[in-house]
């Protein structure tokens, strides 16, 4: 199954809440990823929050160009949770 995200709506700082289409929601955290030159300026907040979902993409994206695979931002929502562990390991996201 390719992950599209179907929501996403800005909570706070680097906090997004998506939701996803395997039915799972949850907050994904970005502020550890903003790395590299693309993701400079949204280490502004203000910047940061306004992120659109592209429908083409299934994935969110910035106004500078900027994206992340969806399946890096279920990632970041749901690194926790033991039951997605080995999904994680197959998609090298852990050890």
């Amino acid at each position: 199954m390719f992950l599209h995200i179907t929501h996403a709506e800005y909570k706070h700082d680097f906090m997004i809440e998506v939701a996803f289409n395997d039915g799972r929601s949850g907050v994904a955290d970005l502020s550890s990823v903003l790395k590299g030159s693309v993701f400079e300026e949204l280490k502004d907040v203000a910047k940061f929050s306004e992120f659109e979902l592209d429908k083409e993409l299934n994935t969110i994206v910035w106004k500078n160009g900027a994206d992340l695979a969806p399946e890096f931002i279920y990632y970041c929502a749901f690194k926790d949770v033991s039951e997605l562990a080995e999904q994680f390991k197959a998609w090298s996201y852990v050890n």
